[in-house]
């Protein structure tokens, strides 16, 4: 049965430009997609059926609906509406990435339903044609069908490819706290605007800022955040938020250094999640 996996991903840089006239926000992003963590990784399958059903399973899928409101439904009804025809299939999908943790994974699962259905029905859509399915569906899908690293404009839907950063040693923690997104940017109006300073000239192959201008407003938001971040300055890293919150990322100077955090952490008594990148 045809499967396309579905990374997370990492904001390693993401800056809060202003708000814009349409009530959204100007954003500069660069965002590496973690294409090499199995254990955070969703995974959708799918087969030609009588009519389209999702059922959603693993480890995350509590609480997750499987209807028309589902990011993989619906990028699938605009798959359809691109083909001019319906698109039966008994779609399947294994959740690892937590939700509301800021690490994409509804938008990767939307990527990968685009990609699969294309693959699956021989549609031959052009990737520029998927791209634009994917901006109509958020301002995160469209960088997971570039994958790598990615610079994003405007609300962070007009993607660019960069020259592969290597990531440092990093330690990522989810205290299974669910942070809403709009909630977030809602939040920056009583939090403050964060001084609106865009990514300087990069040279070829050097890692972009450690800064997410979303900080204050997510704990703002969920003040429980702050605990984990703590933890991870404890242990010699530098704590980053992914995204509008609820997992945070750590890099250190060395794997050791990350090694031995990720042992002190472990021992927290909320059972928090840990990767280690």
């Amino acid at each position: 049965m045809p499967a396309v996996p579905c990374p997370a991903k990492l904001n390693r840089f993401l800056a809060v430009l202003g708000r814009r006239a349409d009530g959204f926000h100007e954003l500069e992003l660069v965002t590496t997609v973690l294409e090499d963590v199995p254990d955070l990784m969703d995974r959708l399958e799918g087969e030609p059926a009588a009519e389209l059903s999702l059922t959603i399973t693993g480890p995350m899928s509590a609480g997750l609906a499987a209807g028309e409101t589902n990011l993989v439904i619906k990028a699938w009804r605009l798959l359809e509406e691109a083909a001019g025809r319906s698109l039966p299939a008994a779609l399947r999908l294994e959740k690892r990435i937590p939700h509301g943790a800021g690490l994409g994974g509804g938008s990767s699962d939307a990527a990968a339903a685009l990609k699969l259905g294309n693959t699956l029905f021989r549609l031959g859509l052009e990737d520029s044609v998927l791209l634009g399915l994917a901006m109509r569906l958020g301002s995160d899908v469209p960088l997971f069908l570039l994958g790598g690293t990615v610079l994003g404009l405007g609300r962070g839907e007009r993607v660019f490819p960069l020259r592969p950063v290597p990531l440092e040693p990093i330690l990522l923690v989810h205290a299974h706290l669910h942070v809403s997104t709009p909630s977030v940017y809602r939040a920056l109006q009583d939090v403050g605007y964060p001084f609106p300073e865009p990514l300087v000239s990069q040279q070829p192959g050097m890692a972009p800022p450690w800064r997410n201008d979303l900080t204050g407003a997510a704990l703002w938001v969920c003040p429980p955040l702050a605990e984990v971040r703590d933890a991870l300055r404890d242990t010699g890293g530098e704590p980053l938020l992914c995204g509008s919150g609820g997992c945070w990322a750590a890099r250190y100077a060395s794997d050791q250094a990350r090694d031995v955090a990720a042992e002190r952490i472990s021992s927290h008594p909320g059972g928090w999640r840990l990767w280690r990148l």
